[in-house]
């Protein structure tokens, strides 16, 4: 929260945290689950995905259970500060959100399937929180790396809404936002497959129990 406000806000950049030129921490070189490197650049052919569902503890879990899944990692992306700290993107002065970078193979599992997991995980209707986490880096946001992607998480997104409106939730408020000057800065390393090290450990996120339909939101390109 900003300024000690009671309610949630998103600071501006001007009163964003400045942060620091480089991260204070060196990422580890593979994922304690799946076996392949955290940072990039990836093999040809893989294609990336970046979603915030709340605490990234459990969010990663979800993306590395799913087949077709190459790597996972957790940052904070959607923000002002450069190379942001936990603590500072707790204080809400950085204007991250807690973000899952997913590296997948498209020929294995496709983005609308990804998306699927990301809109059944979460509740995307509750803004700057996911059940007793609140805060603006507990949004929900889906940052496409393509135009495809965009269009496909804008469709998948419609389709969702009608079957939440349905159910009787509210309105989606999802930031949806292409990735291009939002960078993604990866967690401290304890932060990374934090569930793998800490199984019992605390997992934040729950869906509505509601099922995202895919097969009518695939885009072209």
């Amino acid at each position: 929260m900003i300024f000690g406000r009671s309610t949630p806000e998103l600071p501006t950049p001007e009163q964003a945290l400045k942060g620091r030129p480089e991260p204070e921490f060196a990422l580890p070189s593979r994922h304690t689950v799946l076996g392949n490197p955290l940072a990039g650049p990836y093999p040809a052919g893989l294609e990336v995905a970046d979603f915030g569902m709340g605490c990234f503890w459990g969010a990663e879990r979800k993306f590395w259970q799913t087949p077709g899944v190459w790597t996972t990692l957790v940052g904070y992306q959607g923000g002002s500060t450069v190379n942001p700290a936990y603590e500072e993107v707790c204080s809400g002065l950085t204007g991250h959100t807690e973000a899952v970078r997913v590296v997948y193979d498209p020929a294995l599992v496709s983005y609308e399937q990804l998306l699927k997991v990301f809109w059944e995980n979460h509740d995307p209707t509750q803004g700057f929180r996911q059940g007793n986490d609140v805060g603006t880096q507990y949004r929900s946001a889906i940052y496409p790396h393509t135009p495809a992607q965009e269009a496909t998480a804008r469709a998948s997104r419609e389709s969702y809404q009608k079957v939440l409106t349905g159910s009787g939730y509210g309105t989606i408020t999802t930031e949806l936002l292409p990735v291009e000057g939002r960078p993604f800065y990866a967690a401290e390393p304890y932060h990374q497959q934090y569930l793998d090290k800490n199984p019992a450990g605390y997992c934040g996120i729950g869906g509505t129990g509601v099922s995202c339909p895919i097969g009518v939101a695939r885009a072209e390109g």
